[in-house]
């Protein structure tokens, strides 16, 4: 099983991190970027190449399972155990042990000595007081006081809290963040596209109570008058051609209500799944949901699947359903990491399935703005800078400087001059998925680079095109990476020239390798050793109504003779402890 580049990108990080400081690092990867197969390959490593003993924490069980079994296909001479109530195992003397913090919390010298402990889900450890988490670490840091933490999260923030990484917390930074436009650009997650629901809830009156909306205001609110039924009918009038749909509802009683009409008006069996279904009934409810169903001898399903599934505060962490192409909210939060967690059910491909659609009733995408744009102070306060707009026709969610809406062509009356030129806005394609922030008119941004990748680029738009040299900046100043192209097959002299003068540039004095003719020569060279130096600053240019920035200037690290550089690499060993 083979880590996708940026799965061994993270992992690295997670690497670099633990040998050059002594602090605990944290990996931010959204849903469905595959976190569990990153975390199998770190406990991999740290039990066969530095033979270390590794714990591996989470908080319910799905998971658990999941992440047990991604570590056993990985390495499948690897003994791990389990320990976890829920699974009726209690495993504690394997080299890895997957464990529910429920089940471990006051266990830690039951489990004995560990080197590594990674925490799935780690936004759920609390910020400050005791806690399950908490207190299993404190007892751990007894037996092994130089024991290291390692968390993984798609959502890096708490509720009340602010930021999960800090000086003072168990966590205290992050060392990558894989970005939700990078995944869907490349494939590797579905594209999300939203709509705002006709059927409007009146929300404010709603009062705030530990950073939520008080849970039975927002019951009282989400079955007003006929708002149910009317949501329900538009609900089943635009998921005709959707075929898994996954429901957010308020509280047990809206759940049953919304059970009712959708049967109602389509003719579906919609079920509900809460915190209270047995748990034999949600295995089998989600199974039929996945289309995970029993089979004849001719391979005929003996059960259809379910199109749709209902459930209030339950499958939203944990809950691995591919096939979920529409997600509804119909339910408001103001909690920014749940509505990350609700939309990103939607995140995960699958054959057939072309984008996942969410329908919002409850005014969340407008609350909190693009999933990706999510913005966290110190102080906990959560905002976005770039909340879209409702597209008075559609109801599409669209960009707040796209004047015109993606998916019926209307459009938006020009803005009304302001005051301050110079203010920025985010701009996207996309709907609740934002994007890179422009600058505005002309500007010239220097960057602090940490990493440079290198990959073979085709062109989506001309697949006749010749591919280019895509190269990647990972820079301190921004969220987001900085990508260029050079293009040493173009047809014009003028980009075959700037790919000539940035090679020999590029490359260490005494040690340039004949000018690569092509993209792919270019790539196979930079793998197989070509000695090109990193740089260390880049100057980009961004000019107004371009999609993409120009790389202006850039400093590279000092360069090493080659004697020395030789020197240095034989000298490098790969094994060096990370913990």
């Amino acid at each position: 099983m083979e880590l996708r580049p940026y799965q061994q990108e993270a992992v690295n990080a997670v690497y670099e991190f633990l040998r050059e400081k002594d602090t605990n690092p944290c990996v931010v990867a959204p849903t469905a970027s595959g976190k569990s197969l990153m975390m199998a390959q770190i406990v991999t490593d740290a039990v066969t190449r530095w033979s270390g003993r590794v714990l591996l924490l989470a908080h319910v069980k799905e998971l658990l399972e999941q992440n047990a079994s991604k570590i056993r296909a990985l390495c499948p001479g690897l003994k791990v155990g389990v320990y976890s109530a829920g699974l009726n195992s209690r495993d504690t003397s394997e080299q890895v042990i997957v464990a529910g913090i429920q089940s471990v919390y006051n266990k830690a010298e039951e489990l004995g000595k560990f080197d590594l402990i990674l925490v799935d889900e780690c936004h759920l450890i609390p910020g400050s007081g005791e806690g399950m988490y908490r207190t299993f670490l404190k007892e751990a840091r007894k037996i092994n006081p130089i024991v290291r933490l390692i968390g993984f999260t798609a959502t890096p923030y708490r509720l009340n809290g602010g930021l999960i990484c800090k000086p003072t917390n168990l966590l205290n930074e992050v060392c990558y963040d894989i970005k939700i436009p990078d995944l869907i650009a490349h494939g590797y997650i579905s594209k999300i596209i939203s709509k705002e629901g006709e059927a409007e809830a009146d929300l404010e009156h709603l009062h705030m109570r530990n950073g939520e909306f008080v849970a039975e205001e927002v019951a009282q609110a989400m079955e007003a008058g006929n708002l149910v039924e009317r949501a329900c009918a538009e609900i089943a009038a635009k998921t005709k051609d959707r075929q898994h749909v996954l429901i957010f509802g308020a509280s047990v009683a809206h759940c049953k209500k919304i059970s009712e009409y959708i049967t109602r008006f389509t003719g579906y069996e919609c079920p509900v799944v809460t915190g209270e279904t047995p748990a034999v009934d949600r295995a089998m409810l989600l199974a039929k949901f996945k289309g995970e169903l029993a089979s004849d001898l001719f391979g005929t399903k003996l059960e259809k699947p379910l199109k749709y599934l209902v459930n209030v505060n339950v499958l939203t962490t944990g809950f691995d359903a591919p096939c979920t192409d529409c997600v509804v909210l119909l339910r408001p939060t103001a909690s920014t990491a749940l509505y990350v967690q609700m939309v990103g059910r939607g995140f995960r491909l699958s054959p057939g399935k072309e984008n996942c659609l969410v329908l919002d009733y409850g005014g969340n995408v407008l609350r909190h703005g693009p999933v990706n744009d999510i913005v966290i102070t110190d102080e906990g306060i959560e905002t976005s800078e770039s909340k879209p707009r409702v597209c008075p026709k559609c109801r599409t969610h669209v960009p707040p400087k796209q004047y015109v809406c993606p998916s019926c062509d209307y459009e938006f009356p020009p803005p009304e001059p302001r005051g301050d030129p110079k203010i920025s806005a985010h701009s996207s394609k996309l709907d609740i998925v934002g994007s890179r922030p422009k600058k505005p008119e002309v500007s010239d941004v220097e960057y602090d680079v940490r990493e440079v990748t290198y990959a073979l680029h085709h062109s989506r738009k001309n697949p006749d095109a010749p591919p280019s040299l895509r190269i990647t900046f990972l820079v301190d100043q921004e969220p987001y990476r900085i990508t260029v192209w050079k293009c040493p097959q173009s047809p014009s002299p003028w980009a075959r020239r700037k790919f000539v003068e940035w090679w020999k540039s590029m490359c260490v004095s005494n040690a340039v390798p004949d000018v690569p003719q092509t993209a792919q020569e270019a790539l196979n060279a930079i793998e197989i050793g070509a000695q090109l130096r990193t740089p260390t600053r880049i100057t980009m240019r961004y000019t107004e109504g371009k999609d993409f920035p120009d790389l202006l200037s850039f400093v590279l690290a000092d360069e090493l003779p080659r004697d020395e550089f030789e020197t240095q690499m034989a000298a490098y060993d790969e094994d060096d402890l990370p913990f």
